[in-house]
């Protein structure tokens, strides 16, 4: 998907609809930034906001994927090769986001681990020493909840039983019993509960 090709689009089209930047923030709830964001390649309009903009535009979503007007002979092979480079950029993103949450674990457990160990070997009074042990065990318990929340959203969790790839729910993934990614849960879909691994794709090949 060509972001750069895409932002221009979205340029000519609010220019032949003499809108301002601003104006289309406006008209849309949000900032002039964003727009700017998007004209110049750097990021694509939210989910949320892609219907609306359409609109103002005058533009079908075939059309702002495809960074130009799609002849209608031609809509259906468009179509299908956007859909794919979606589904190709939500796995490149839910890869990076996984790579966070790692990231994140692992810095908010070196924190605790600093925070322990300063803790127990400075010489300090009673109370700052619970207060560094607490502070470290907030932030590492922050960190935890947001690279789960991250797990949570980022790719699917395939049923062992039936196979169905699926998004649980925060407190679903919560409360499960887990080994790393492999959450034991119940599948919406067969209502069986196995143990559910993380995949990338709803497309991904079983072993």
């Amino acid at each position: 998907m060509d972001q750069i090709k895409i932002g221009n689009f979205i340029k000519e089209r609010r220019k032949e609809k003499k809108i301002t930047q601003s104006e289309l923030a406006e008209k849309l709830n949000i900032s002039d930034r964003a727009i700017s964001k998007w004209e110049n390649g750097n990021c694509m309009p939210d989910s949320g906001t892609i219907p609306e903009l359409c609109k103002i535009l005058d533009i079908t979503i075939n059309d702002l994927f495809s960074g130009e007007i799609v002849d209608m002979n031609d809509n259906e092979k468009r179509l299908e090769k956007n859909l794919l480079e979606m589904v190709k950029l939500k796995e490149q993103k839910d890869k990076q986001l996984l790579s966070l949450e790692i990231f994140i674990g692992t810095l908010v457990t070196i924190i605790l681990l600093a925070c322990i160990l300063v803790a127990s070997f400075v010489d300090m009074e009673n109370l700052p020493r619970v207060l560094i042990i607490v502070s470290g065990t907030i932030v590492f318990l922050v960190g935890m909840l947001f690279g789960l929340r991250i797990e949570q959203t980022a790719g699917y969790y395939e049923c062992e039983k039936c196979h169905h790839k699926y998004v649980p729910t925060y407190t679903s993934v919560f409360f499960a019993m887990h080994i790393n990614r492999t959450r034991y849960m119940k599948c919406p879909k067969c209502g069986k509960k196995s143990w559910n691994k993380k995949v990338l794709s709803k497309d991904e090949k079983r072993d």
